[in-house]
């Protein structure tokens, strides 16, 4: 319904657009006086205050509808449930949207009650805010109709409403980001509250899995994060030292040695590399590279398990080698030809103008595309968790199984949980201590940038 409601909504958007063009021309024809801004900005000004306000109420709706029903349904659980836990509620009310989606099946009268309630609410918010929104939108469109004439100003005021949109987006994103941190944040205090941040930050064993039972071994669970990050430093240093010398080089050559008929060959070839699916790496990692590592080294005498840091390190590394060609060769071609003339007029050969410089002179950006790419390599997931495991082990070898952070944030999370658990909490905590050190090597990486820059400029 909502979506019928918003398809007419951008018809009409058109149709007013075309009405105060044609609206502005009769006035002036009638007039016989010239106008002040064209009849592109009249029509935009009925057809932005007919359509703005509109979607700004249903995105406001479909933020907080979801909570105000969700907290409705509760109520209603909790009224005609009154002996359940607060944790019963939580699991019964997603059951029930669950079987509203059509998950799981409505097995009961009892269960078919909260899902017809759960609908009625859902129908009643959706009715409701469609009436409110048009009424809205009428309302402007009615107000910004009557401000139309010959000598109106229309185009300071749809430039005003441009911007105005450009820095609603941007202030978006910049309370998307404030949440994102606030909300690590605030669980991850709770996280400590819970555990001790020495245990956490220092701490040589993680068990997260929390006993059901009080005499079951491990009740409370070990937290010691340093196995996570050893694994996870593990796998992005061999995907590193794959891809910076391979993208480096290839990025070197496209730019500097390859004849134009090669480079429009080999460059988008070696780009198709960066829009496979990195499940796709996951299988080819799991199914080919670690048999392949696991039967060499068996050849040769070394035992390597049958998830290893090696193998997801290896595809990832290859996973990784676009971006760091892809940005490298840009950067490597914005840098002014007149250097690589000067170089020339001096008598320096090819390679000791690249090395020499070029490459110094391309600095800044390389060391910003390797820092990109360790960005990406310290997030990816899903090659870790098909080609080296979700067992967090304390270890430096390269051939044995370990995890990283981002596997264990999604083991943590899979099913219903209660928010108020260390094992749940612990997720936050690493993806808070993720953060931090993502955002260091974002500082890392803008200070060279800027030391280097200078000599350039």
């Amino acid at each position: 319904m909502l979506t019928i409601y918003l398809i007419i909504l951008l018809g009409l958007s058109f149709v007013s657009y075309f009405y105060g063009k044609r609206l502005i021309r009769r006035r002036v024809y009638e007039q016989k006086v010239s106008q002040h801004s064209r009849d592109s900005y009249h029509g935009l000004y009925l057809s932005l205050y007919l359509i703005i306000p509109s979607i700004i109420l249903t995105l406001i709706w479909l933020a907080s509808s979801p909570n105000i029903i969700d907290s409705l349904l509760k109520s209603k659980i909790k009224n005609s449930l009154p002996d359940l836990s607060l944790g019963e509620i939580n699991i019964l009310k997603s059951k029930v949207i669950s079987a509203y989606d059509g998950i799981l099946p409505v097995d009961s009268e009892q269960m078919k009650m909260f899902v017809d309630f759960y609908n009625s609410a859902n129908i009643i918010s959706t009715n409701f805010i469609i009436i409110i929104s048009a009424l809205v939108s009428v309302s402007f469109f009615l107000f910004a109709l009557n401000r139309i004439r010959v000598r109106f100003n229309a185009r300071s005021k749809v430039e005003n409403i441009l911007k105005f949109s450009m820095i609603l987006a941007s202030c978006v994103a910049i309370i998307t980001t404030i949440g994102i941190v606030l909300s690590l944040i605030i669980e991850t205090i709770e996280f400590f509250k819970i555990i001790k941040i020495t245990d956490f930050l220092f701490g040589l064993q993680w068990s997260p899995q929390i006993a059901l039972r009080e005499d079951q071994v491990a009740g409370e669970g070990l937290f010691g994060a340093i196995p996570i990050f050893i694994g996870t430093i593990l796998i992005t240093l061999i995907a590193m030292f794959i891809a910076v010398p391979i993208g480096l080089l290839s990025a070197i050559y496209l730019s500097e040695y390859s004849k134009p008929k090669i480079r429009a060959i080999a460059k988008p070839m070696l780009e198709v590399l960066a829009g496979i699916p990195t499940v796709v790496y996951g299988f080819f990692a799991a199914l080919t590279v670690a048999p392949f590592l696991r039967n060499s080294g068996a050849s040769v005498g070394l035992s390597l398990s049958s998830e290893s840091a090696l193998a997801a390190g290896l595809v990832m590394g290859i996973m990784i080698i676009p971006l760091i060609s892809s940005l490298s060769d840009d950067v490597i071609n914005a840098v002014p030809q007149s250097l690589r003339e000067g170089s020339a007029a001096l008598g320096s050969t090819q390679s000791e103008t690249v090395k020499l410089v070029i490459l110094p002179a391309a600095l800044p950006g390389i060391v910003s595309a390797i820092l990109l790419a360790l960005s990406r390599a310290i997030g990816e997931t899903m090659i870790v968790v098909m080609a080296a495991g979700v067992a967090a082990n304390l270890t430096f070898n390269p051939f044995e199984s370990v995890t990283a952070v981002t596997v264990q944030i999604v083991v943590l999370l899979i099913g219903d949980q209660e928010f108020d658990s260390a094992k749940t909490l612990a997720a936050f905590a690493l993806g808070f201590t993720l953060f931090i050190i993502t955002l260091l090597l974002n500082v890392l990486s803008i200070y060279i940038v800027r030391k280097y820059r200078e000599q350039y400029d």
